[in-house]
């Protein structure tokens, strides 16, 4: 088997390599054994192989977290079958075959009409998104949400949730492509970060909003809390979804009383662990959104091509040159119809 495992901490994404001799892994009577044809790519999987993340497998260790794919393998009592096509999040993604446990909420049926190309990138980055707009944002019909790194996979994801929640949507990047993407997936507007003025362009859009005009939720995967202080409306909320932009920020806490606004984490693999019975409630909303056709898919226009190119693929995504989802097709069909 093929895959990418690491038995060392790289430096760079570009210094990934390919292992042609893996063994086969090996399905419990209470696992799945899936046959994986996409996987999803994001900024902790570059965290991880360079040995920066929070939490670190013990070596030897198969990089990637969120696939798509069918499954070849399953337990008698189970609700999947072989042949079945789905999505799911696990260590081990960069690879041609993974075995999980058939635990309710990990493996999950691919909704109609999405390729797996659409789906391997929907395990970490809906729920996210969703846990921080509905259950810790408690987003409602008629507030303004701002969304910072609007075109990137999270990003994307709150915008199409925020507009299904029947809010406006404000939404930053920092390239004239990005706005444009933001905007094809339903921001009602959009401004560029690297604008000197973007603050001041926030203010004027919100200007009438509440006694003192601004956000009523600001989603931050990035680490631009200390600007979104200024923006934020009476009461509002800021998310923190990541710190993308590499730097994790120190924040003088006055802002936030003057602004009365609360300041919130949003942690989903954490909160999946510890609230385990909110977990259905959040895919349930999600793929009623998807039936809808609210939540689309966000694959980047280039998908890489095999295993072998699991190295370009993060490469890219970590040059922030990418938008949406950037996608290994890890059966190497090269192209997004097949998938």
């Amino acid at each position: 088997m093929k895959g990418i495992q690491l038995k060392e901490y790289v430096k760079s994404p570009a210094d990934l390599k390919v292992t042609t001799d893996l063994p086969e892994p090996k399905a419990g009577p209470d696992d799945l054994l899936i046959e994986i044809h996409a996987a999803g790519t994001n900024f902790f999987d570059i965290l991880q192989v360079q040995g920066k993340y929070q939490t670190q497998p013990p070596f030897p260790w198969i990089a990637g977290a969120e696939y798509a794919g069918v499954v070849l393998q399953a337990p008698s009592d189970s609700q999947f079958k072989a042949g079945d096509k789905v999505f799911g999040g696990a260590q081990g993604a960069y690879a041609e075959r993974i075995a999980v446990p058939d635990v309710p909420g990990t493996v999950l049926p691919i909704p109609e009409g999405w390729t797996f190309a659409g789906a391997c990138g929907l395990f970490i980055t809906a729920p996210t998104a969703y846990l921080a707009l509905v259950g810790r944002g408690k987003v409602q019909a008629g507030e303004i949400v701002l969304v910072h790194a609007a075109a990137g996979g999270v990003g994307l994801a709150a915008v199409q949730i925020a507009k299904a929640l029947g809010a406006t949507v404000i939404a930053t990047a920092g390239t004239q492509e990005k706005l444009e993407i933001a905007k094809r997936f339903g921001a009602d507007h959009v401004i560029n970060y690297r604008d000197k003025d973007w603050i001041d362009q926030v203010k004027t859009l919100t200007a009438d909003n509440g006694p003192n005009g601004g956000c009523d939720v600001i989603y931050d995967p990035v680490g631009m809390v200390d600007q979104s202080l200024k923006v934020v409306a009476w009461n509002g909320r800021i998310l923190i979804i990541g710190f993308a932009g590499g730097k994790i920020e120190k924040v003088a806490m006055n802002k936030a009383l003057l602004k009365q606004c609360s300041i919130v984490g949003v942690f989903w693999g954490g909160n999946a662990m510890r609230m385990p019975h909110e977990v259905p409630g959040v895919w349930d909303g999600l793929l009623e959104m998807m039936r809808k056709k609210q939540i689309k898919p966000t694959i980047f226009n280039k998908v890489y091509n095999g295993v072998e190119s699991t190295a370009e693929a993060l490469m890219a995504l970590g040059s922030r040159g990418t938008w949406g989802k950037v996608v290994v097709d890890i059966k190497g069909t090269s192209a997004k119809a097949q998938l």
